[in-house]
């Protein structure tokens, strides 16, 4: 968002949403048309704010690729709901053990379609409104980042999370979430602090619901 100078001409709201539409597209259009690891590089597609898209910081998002890897074991499937940068940071082939796990990226963010049959259309509104090949209980593990810091939008997306997960669930979320997330998906807060390429003004933090070394790293 950009601060306004009444002394000169502005765009209107339409046309600066059009406008930002069309950068990001084509910068993700540049991005993209690169190289396998230019392709998947945490950032290739811009944030976009209208979205509350925040992407984790490169460290964050190996260490928590580096978890789900860890805990989805060999041939393992992992979801990342709303958390590209994850899934990004899986596809380099950076990471030790990404050759030996598979991931899919669940997003209302169309950008992301470009990823092939990787990419499922998911909007938290309708959480159980799913593609049809995406079967239940079918992923070893769920990483979900919740696009908002709300009860509504958190018991959605668990929703899809208990849909999809065979059991082990790593949330990342606002840490006045907490309450709401023991709620709804019975994990507890990590000591593991993640990053954004940009500062949030709230506190984030990830939570589990099973034995990791994130509690208390």
């Amino acid at each position: 968002m950009s601060d306004s100078d009444d002394e000169v001409p502005t765009l209107s709201a339409h046309t600066l949403a059009a406008l930002q539409e069309f950068y990001n597209e084509t910068r993700t259009s540049q991005s993209l048309d690169t190289t396998p690891g230019d392709q998947f590089a945490v950032g290739a597609v811009e944030e976009d704010w209208r979205m509350s898209q925040f992407w984790y910081s490169d460290e964050t998002a190996t260490q928590l690729a580096e978890e789900v890897i860890r805990e989805a074991g060999e041939g393992g499937r992992i979801a990342c709901v709303s958390a590209p940068s994850v899934y990004q940071k899986l596809k380099q082939g950076v990471v030790e053990g990404s050759d030996r796990v598979s991931a899919v990226v669940l997003e209302f963010d169309r950008r992301f379609a470009t990823y092939g049959d990787d990419f499922i259309f998911y909007d938290y509104n309708e959480p159980l409104s799913l593609s049809a090949c995406v079967a239940p209980q079918s992923f070893d593990i769920v990483l979900a980042d919740p696009p908002y810091l709300s009860e509504e939008c958190l018991s959605k997306v668990a929703q899809t999370v208990k849909y999809l997960s065979k059991g082990k669930v790593l949330l990342c979320t606002g840490a006045i979430m907490e309450s709401v997330a023991k709620e709804h998906l019975d994990v507890q807060m990590c000591s593991f602090l993640p990053k954004h390429n940009r500062n949030l003004s709230n506190e984030f933090r990830c939570f589990v619901n099973y034995p990791s070394h994130l509690l208390s790293c």
